[in-house]
């Protein structure tokens, strides 16, 4: 987009929902563009200016106060695998403590980043309906797709952080205001919480627009395949979103569609021909582009999240990143975890530790890139796999084979010289489901999981060196509370209890 354009987007499409407005400068102040004419005439004017609308849309998902970084941060230091180092409490700190409170900056940041996304994306989807003549047709309902693609992960995230499990009583818990439609001025704050259930069916109908409205693939380059929504990427989603909510039997369904196979090598065989990369370690490094990354948020030198809300500042060693979060010494973690073996390729390359005797600390080294130009990984197929094997053992209620089967295709890459899992391996099935989750939490580590697996399953918030006590569901500080300048200037809002 032309930069006019961008001056003047930014002026509107920054509208947060409880009517706070960015600033613009002087002339634009004085002399406002009208509305109308910028969505008439300017925004839609060229197939060029649409698609970078498009791509605004990513880049408002990828703030580094949204999924560009901290989100991830802050769903996964609520469990115990992470220790914080330096009490710093604009990292995170208060959400690794328990104890956020409503006029903390983070709860704020992260609440106005996810709902700028959300608008975004309503404004969008309002612009093509008011200037259907644009772009053709299947070009609309593509970027339709991909602006809801957008909106659903936003939801999901943010109903993770700021409302209670969907498991705990259906979805009847409150949940987010849900804000489908632009907002273009502060005439519309009013807007009570819709339940947690409404909220999911909300996310999981834009997943279902987007799965049947997208390209099987998202471009002819392997970038494009990574960082645009195509539909093997609408399915993964799809994968998780069901599995939170606890909804096996649908994770199963979705699943099949992108993992045909019953025994590895397990792949997609339609759409982005997804797989598991060879070894783990090259998922985490340029180009990003393998076959295991199904939806990843891009970085560049020009185009970083911020020093203190990258991933690599969070977890990375000080002098690359600045060692936010180390892991866990205690025995509570997974650093201590006997089930993460001392030949893993994850423990061996993908962890570091410096220093020796009590100052020995050992941090996550996933994201290595200093300037901080690592994407950012948001749904990956070896998760897609860890659900499925979750979903089909749960479902079954027995040592399900293709579980089993799953569940050695994500460890046998990285645990060096252990042998395969067998049905003999496990005493009945909580014994396999339990291996799956610290398969998750050893697979997954650093990249956003922990946090929302610990809450899926109704499971306390657990106790870790530095944080005495468990937090259980019912407790006020079992999820976030929603920012006061909501409260402030949203008259239906309510706090959470």
């Amino acid at each position: 987009m032309k930069k006019t354009l961008i001056k003047y987007t930014i002026c509107l499409l920054l509208i947060i929902p409880f009517g706070l407005f960015s600033s613009c400068n002087q002339k634009e102040i004085l002399e406002p563009k009208p509305i109308t004419s910028l969505l008439d005439a300017e925004a839609f004017a060229t197939p060029e200016r649409v698609l970078g609308m498009v791509n605004g849309l990513y880049a408002s998902l990828k703030s580094g106060q949204f999924l560009g970084g901290r989100m991830q941060v802050y769903h996964e230091v609520r469990g115990e695998d992470f220790q914080n180092r330096l009490g710093n409490g604009v990292t995170a700190l208060f959400a690794w403590q328990y104890n956020q409170i409503s006029t903390n900056a983070e709860p704020l940041n992260a609440w106005t980043a996810g709902y700028l996304t959300i608008n975004r994306c309503n404004i969008f989807l309002q612009g093509l309906d008011q200037n259907p003549n644009a772009v053709a047709a299947e070009v609309a309902t593509r970027y339709r797709a991909e602006a809801r693609f957008v909106r659903a992960l936003a939801y999901y995230f943010m109903v993770n952080l700021y409302a209670r499990p969907f498991a705990l009583n259906g979805g009847a818990s409150p949940g987010l205001p849900l804000r489908l439609t632009a907002e273009l001025g502060p005439g519309n704050r009013g807007l009570a919480r819709s339940t947690v259930a409404q909220v999911y069916d909300q996310i999981l109908a834009d997943l279902n627009f987007a799965e049947q409205n997208l390209p099987l693939t998202s471009g002819t380059t392997a970038v494009l395949n990574v960082t645009r929504a195509h539909r093997n990427a609408a399915i993964a989603f799809k994968t998780r979103v069901y599995l939170t909510m606890q909804r096996y039997a649908d994770v199963i369904t979705e699943a099949q569609k992108i993992v045909g196979q019953t025994s590895a090598p397990f792949s997609a065989t339609s759409g982005v021909a997804h797989s598991l990369a060879p070894i783990i370690t090259n998922v985490f490094l340029p180009p990003y582009t393998n076959a295991e990354s199904i939806f990843s948020l891009p970085m560049n030198i020009n185009d970083v999240p911020g020093v203190q809300n990258s991933l690599g500042h969070y977890f990375m060693i000080p002098g690359i990143g600045n060692g936010e979060y180390n892991l866990d010494p205690g025995t509570q973690g997974i650093l201590n975890n006997a089930g993460f073996l001392s030949t893993d390729i994850r423990r061996t390359s993908l962890l570091q530790t410096v220093g020796t005797g009590t100052a020995a600390r050992t941090y996550c080294r996933k994201f290595p890139q200093n300037p901080f130009t690592d994407y950012v990984p948001v749904t990956r197929y070896a998760e897609v796999l860890l659900n499925y094997a979750e979903a089909l053992v749960r479902v079954n209620g027995t040592l399900d084979a293709t579980a089993i089967n799953l569940l050695n295709a994500v460890r046998g890459r990285s645990a060096i010289g252990a042998a395969p899992f067998t049905d003999v391996s496990f005493a009945d099935v909580n014994a396999l489901i339990n291996t799956i989750l610290l398969e998750r939490r050893i697979e997954l580590m650093a990249e956003g999981f922990r946090g929302i697996d610990i809450t899926r399953l109704q499971q306390n918030l657990p106790s870790k060196t530095g944080v005495t006590g468990s937090v259980p569901i019912t407790a006020p500080n079992y999820v976030w509370p929603i920012p006061q300048a909501e409260l402030d200037n949203n008259t239906l809002m309510v706090q959470n209890n």
